[in-house]
């Protein structure tokens, strides 16, 4: 008695790469906020249930679905079923993705087209394939959000990193426009555009760099004294998907300290 109300209660938000990292992160803080989870993930099925039993603990409804974002049949699939389970989602994460450092960094002319394929497959195709089997759906709910988690990487376009920076250009462009296609059905659409966050791919990618291999030796010289957690992202989507964000569309909000 008395409680009040979270900020995202009685909505339904689908997210994909949801079993660790900013994935999870999200999921917590969106269930911390009244909403259900449809937690997507790829091949770590102990960290998508070790996940969804926290987001049932704090009270939210949470199924768990595996698939490759990269596959369209899969991902139709599972929005099929998630639709199926919980009635009306009205929010998409596309969160899921794969970094640079999962194929070592090719440059652009030395790169295999199987490593195109792979990091392009997860970055660009996932988001291409969630939106064409979501996005109908969603159009069906008083108010929609869509949040892309882009990467600073489409702004720097640093070397080494052009795999991931072209994929994440590519899905920014998808959210621009779609904004603007779908704000007369409530729907809103923005990015997030997150420089070095705490997670396994980031922690990945600084063990490839030259300096410490730690995460906490390197606080000291980031911004503010620490380097970007989970939670930090979660709070600016938890925003941007509650009615503190409505008026909020086609904007990418980086988050790195800077």
């Amino acid at each position: 008695m008395g409680l009040d109300m979270g900020k995202l209660e009685g909505r339904t938000a689908l997210i994909t790469g949801g079993g660790r990292g900013i994935g999870r992160a999200i999921a917590l803080r969106f269930a911390a906020e009244g909403a259900h989870i449809a937690l997507n993930y790829a091949s770590n099925r102990a960290a998508a249930e070790e996940t969804a039993e926290e987001v049932r603990s704090l009270g939210s409804k949470c199924e768990i679905y595996q698939a490759d974002v990269s596959d369209q049949q899969a991902c139709q699939a599972m929005c099929e079923s998630a639709i199926q389970a919980f009635g009306q989602i009205d929010i998409l994460i596309n969160n899921a993705g794969i970094g640079s450092s999962a194929v070592n960094r090719p440059t652009i002319a030395d790169a295999t087209m199987d490593q195109w394929q792979l990091l392009l497959g997860a970055n660009l195709w996932g988001p291409i394939y969630m939106c064409k089997a979501l996005v109908p759906h969603l159009r069906q709910a008083d108010r929609s959000d869509v949040i892309m988690i882009s990467s600073i990487a489409a702004q720097n376009m640093g070397p080494n990193m052009g795999l991931y920076s072209v994929g994440k250009a590519g899905m920014e462009a998808l959210a621009h426009t779609l904004a603007k296609e779908e704000k007369s059905n409530g729907m809103r659409v923005n990015i997030i555009a997150p420089g070095l966050v705490d997670t396994d791919m980031g922690r990945k990618l600084v063990s490839l760099l030259p300096g410490p291999d730690d995460m906490r030796e390197l606080d000291a010289n980031m911004p503010f004294g620490f380097v970007c957690t989970p939670a930090d992202i979660a709070a600016n989507v938890t925003h941007l998907c509650s009615e503190d964000g409505r008026y909020v569309t086609n904007q990418r909000i980086t988050i790195s300290g800077n």
